[in-house]
């Protein structure tokens, strides 16, 4: 029995997540601060722009347009992509964010990395079900994506884990 807690106590602290029911009240919530949104997906050719934060509307047309094929994955862009589900008052999802920012640079060319934020863009967090975060969803260009949670013990595990899952899912030769 000592074993199995032991064991459990491990697991729990080897991904961190937060679950969506730990969000701050509504005076919090109105604190976030306000981000511009970028309207492309097209990185910057030099490896500046680090993660592009995504809206509904410009995820429709660039990412799915769930609304015409709501059965049917159809991604529509032309490089594999990676979208960290996140909230502003997440700690594992602050450490998550600059680590992110850093892959987005040094994979510039090759992925789009995006960002949505599970309070502003409620549906498109309802869409995919999205009840812990950080959450992130690994689209490659062709096939179905593939969503995992939560981040690693440390900084640098986290970085590994997120380039592992980047060559492993989204660039690995078919």
């Amino acid at each position: 029995m000592r074993h199995l807690v032991l064991l459990i106590a491990i697991a729990t602290l080897s991904l961190q997540s937060c679950n969506s029911s730990q969000a701050k009240d509504n005076d919090e919530q109105s604190d976030i601060k306000k981000t511009a949104v970028v309207e492309s997906p097209v990185q910057d050719p030099v490896g500046q722009s680090g993660s592009v934060k995504l809206t509904k509307d410009v995820f429709l047309k660039q990412v799915w347009d769930y609304q015409s094929s709501p059965r049917e994955w159809v991604y529509k862009g032309d490089k594999p992509a990676l979208i960290d589900f996140y909230a502003d008052w997440c700690g594992p999802c602050k450490i998550a964010s600059p680590i992110l920012d850093e892959i987005s640079k040094e994979y510039s060319g090759k992925i789009y990395v995006y960002k949505i934020d599970t309070q502003v863009e409620r549906e498109l967090a309802s869409v995919f079900g999205i009840s812990g975060i950080p959450a992130f969803l690994y689209i490659p260009v062709d096939g179905k994506p593939v969503m995992m949670s939560g981040i690693a013990r440390s900084k640098e595990d986290t970085k590994k884990m997120f380039i592992d899952n980047i060559e492993k899912y989204l660039l690995a030769s078919k």
